[in-house]
């Protein structure tokens, strides 16, 4: 390991400047890649008359999830759905997956299995196939390891940097719950660390956020959003799935596309029980639509003149447009006032505690 003056500190590049810093001028010899590092999975072409996408997720305890709430069945479902929410991302299929597994020597046999249970269940839900992996002994508890593999048409997949400047941007379903039912957890994981009480996971407070901690514990890929977008004829212009929170993901589009935008605050898709768990714990419930992490909803854009259609469409909001870069990236508030949109979601390398997924 390097030591001295000359170290730099990762956490001063954050994720994506790690990628970008290790990734600059990677050489592709083969022709099959098409698109390499740099969206939400690689895209590769094997004649075949279709796309194929390929994308990996890394999640270690202590960093992306903690087993004093999380069951393992819950996280190997989470663990293969993160991944498949990728590929939709691309408008694409998941088809297969890899999984490598690494655990201590607290976990038994009955453990993994559980584990592998999850797996399964996602896997045979959005019919996709496990086809190999890897397992290994670990120092530091549990990780998880999976590589998925999708396809797409030629003419269908849909990456980050082709939005226009004056298209739609859409998201599918409602925002910040998931960081939400995390914070709801930690209080209680806390609540049980001081009092040594177990929480009552049966009663009427875990009751009454059954929505947010679902979104946490059991997220969903929006397979359905793909599908819909197939029967109405629309291929999205750019699109992400939303993981590291929607301000994050839009500058990344907006980045990357070479264009701006503007997002109204009152047009935020928010459900109930988010609005109330950030009333709790004294958070701007739009601060948390905005940077709250881990939701996997689609954030995509589509062409003006499809207005009408996803005016109404059921699942998806039309949260805002974009416009020419000069104009940057701006929240218009109830108020009508500007402000400008700054990331504040997760950085895997900053230190801080919230957890997500960082598909890259």
């Amino acid at each position: 390991m390097k030591e001295g003056k000359d170290r730099t500190e990762i956490s001063t590049l954050g994720e994506f400047g790690l990628i970008d810093h290790l990734t600059e001028n990677l050489p592709e010899p083969n022709a099959s890649t098409i698109k390499g590092v740099g969206d939400d999975a690689a895209i590769l072409d094997f004649n075949n008359g279709k796309r194929t996408l390929v994308t990996t997720d890394l999640l270690m305890e202590g960093v992306h999830f903690n087993l004093a709430y999380c069951p393992l069945k819950h996280l190997g479902y989470k663990a293969a759905v993160v991944n498949f929410s990728d590929i939709y991302a691309m408008n694409g299929t998941p088809k297969q997956i890899t999984v490598s597994l690494a655990f201590s020597k607290k976990f038994a046999l009955e453990d993994v299995e559980e584990l592998y249970a999850g797996i399964r269940i996602a896997c045979e839900q959005y019919g996709v196939d496990i086809i190999g992996g890897d397992t290994s002994a670990s120092l530091t508890g549990l990780a998880i390891s999976i590589t998925c593999i999708g396809e797409a048409d030629p003419n269908k997949v849909v990456c980050r940097n082709t939005a226009g400047s004056t298209d739609l941007i859409c998201v599918s379903g409602d925002l910040g719950a998931a960081y939400m039912g995390l914070l709801f957890l930690e209080r209680e994981n806390q609540v049980y660390k001081k009092t040594g009480l177990a929480p009552d996971s049966d009663g009427e407070v875990f009751a009454s956020k059954n929505y947010i901690i679902q979104r946490q514990l059991k997220p969903e890929a929006r397979k359905d959003i793909i599908e819909a977008l197939e029967r109405i004829n629309v291929v999205p212009t750019s699109m992400m799935d939303i993981s590291d929170g929607l301000s994050s993901e839009l500058l990344h589009i907006c980045k990357q596309s070479n264009v701006g935008c503007r997002i109204y605050e009152d047009r935020l898709p928010i459900d109930y029980q988010t609005a109330v768990m950030a009333e709790e714990v004294n958070m701007n419930v739009s601060t948390v639509a905005l940077h709250g992490g881990e939701d996997y909803e689609l954030l995509f854009t589509v062409p003006l003149e499809t207005n009408d259609v996803f005016q109404n469409l059921k699942g998806i909001k039309v949260i805002g447009h974009t416009t020419k870069p000069e104009m940057g990236c701006c929240l218009i508030g109830r108020d009508g006032q500007e402000h400008n949109i700054v990331a504040q979601g997760w950085n895997a390398f900053s230190g801080e505690d919230k957890k997500t997924d960082n598909n890259e």
